[in-house]
């Protein structure tokens, strides 16, 4: 099937790219889902299980938890910071003001 792309339009060159990409997508999938019979197929014959192979438990993620806060604004004492990520502005608004770090602990 041999498609002359050179008397094609913009619209029609970009539908067949969209057909093309989706068609290839699903050769991927078949593709994978073969490999991944003959994976199982494979490791059935030597006599274990996926489990065995790759491990039954699978590596939990840490959940994204709040953590304690560990200073505290001595001028609005509802703001707080756990001292991870970026430091909040009136952190080092106080520090440029004099304080030091330890000054600002909880």
């Amino acid at each position: 099937m041999a498609i002359d792309i050179k008397n094609l339009n913009h619209n029609q060159l970009n539908d067949l790219i969209t057909k093309a990409q989706s068609r290839q997508g699903e050769l991927r999938k078949e593709k994978v889902g073969k490999l991944r019979e003959k994976i199982h197929a494979l490791i059935k014959a030597e006599g274990y299980t996926f489990d065995d192979i790759f491990g039954g438990a699978r590596a939990k993620r840490r959940s994204g938890g709040t953590v304690a806060p560990k200073y505290r604004n001595p001028a609005n004492a509802e703001q707080t910071w756990s001292g991870r990520g970026k430091r909040p502005r009136w952190f080092n608004d106080a520090l440029k003001a004099g304080k030091k770090e330890k000054d600002l602990l909880i």
